[in-house]
């Protein structure tokens, strides 16, 4: 497995685990699935591993943990985030939580990018994941709480970067027009963009890479799948982009590029793994997996032979600006 920029001696590798699903995203996942997908990445040389509070109210923090728990600490680069405070309830409940986490809605999320905020959330991170260090920390969807976030809120993580509390700080959002301004204006080391770095949405390619290649910052490329739409080889009437239904103009466009890697031998979801890296930016894309054939297929599609006159004749097409395809790798 390639890798890139080192932290605290670990490399951020090419591949990385997202552990959304493990916090029971959309329907019940269990320990042992989440165990073995990390078995899995572990046995494929992925040593990148990405969480959040957010996720089933921490239980994907626990359960990564858990999995991880044994491994040699220094080799691996592990990922979390802050911005949303879990307070519990303080009484039972019978609800479900409602963003998504088939889980006991036991805490509620509290929007905190204060000082004492981030530095409380990190600290519950530390003790659900049960290790003695995160290696990265991100802000988590600040869009609307961005005054704070891009002040207080960042400026806590670089301090603790340079304390030597985390390696490295940035922010994750499923935008890219404010990650760019974060990296125009502060030291963050790293980002996590979602969505707009894709084989369907390269809107990232107009603000957040250039100001990244300027700024050496590495990207990290999440939400490759847009929702699911390029995940499978043949796009489906009811796919969804974005977390909603998608539109009938991106489906077809979708069903245009499977086409065109269908004529190259290519699947549309390896092309969609492969493509994030044509700019040297991208350091590593994060994929959400539930099981350990999960992991097996994205390995699969991370490798899998793409002519470069594929990205040719997409751009030939319309469907790909030339200036995404020209950085290639």
């Amino acid at each position: 497995m390639a890798t890139s920029k080192s932290w605290r001696g670990a490399a951020l590798t090419r591949l990385g685990l997202g552990a959304a699903q493990f916090g029971n995203l959309n329907r019940v996942t269990t320990d042992e699935e989440s165990t073995l997908a990390v078995d899995a990445a572990w046995d494929a040389g992925i040593r990148y591993f990405d969480t959040a509070p957010h996720y089933g109210l921490g239980l994907s923090e626990r359960r990564l943990g858990a999995a991880l728990r044994g491994r040699p600490r220094a080799e691996y680069v592990l990922s979390t985030k802050v911005g949303r405070l879990l307070v519990p309830r303080g009484e039972p409940t019978e609800l479900l939580d409602d963003a998504g986490f088939v889980v006991p809605a036991d805490h509620l999320r509290v929007w905190d990018f204060s000082r004492d905020g981030i530095l409380r959330s990190l600290e519950q991170s530390l003790e659900r994941l049960g290790t003695d260090r995160i290696d990265i920390a991100y802000l988590h969807d600040p869009d609307d709480h961005w005054q704070q976030a891009s002040t207080t809120g960042i400026e806590t993580l670089i301090e603790l970067r340079d304390q030597g509390v985390l390696a490295a700080v940035g922010a994750g959002m499923n935008q890219s027009a404010l990650l760019a301004d974060l990296v125009r204006r502060t030291d963050v080391d790293v980002v996590m963009v979602a969505g707009r770095w894709t084989l369907l949405d390269q809107s990232a390619a107009e603000d957040l890479l250039p100001a990244a290649s300027q700024r050496g910052v590495r990207v990290v490329a999440a939400g490759i799948y847009n929702s699911g739409l390029l995940s499978e080889p043949t796009v489906s009437d009811d796919a969804r982009f974005d977390y909603r239904e998608a539109p009938v103009q991106i489906v077809e466009r979708a069903r245009r590029i499977a086409a065109a890697c269908e004529r190259h031998g290519v699947t549309l979801p390896e092309a969609a793994v492969q493509f994030p890296f044509r700019h040297p930016a991208v350091a590593s894309v994060v994929v959400g997996t539930r099981t350990a054939a999960h992991v097996s297929s994205l390995v699969t599609r991370s490798t899998a032979p793409v002519p470069d006159e594929l990205w040719t004749d997409l751009v030939d097409d319309g469907l790909v600006p030339a200036a995404a395809i020209e950085q290639g790798t």
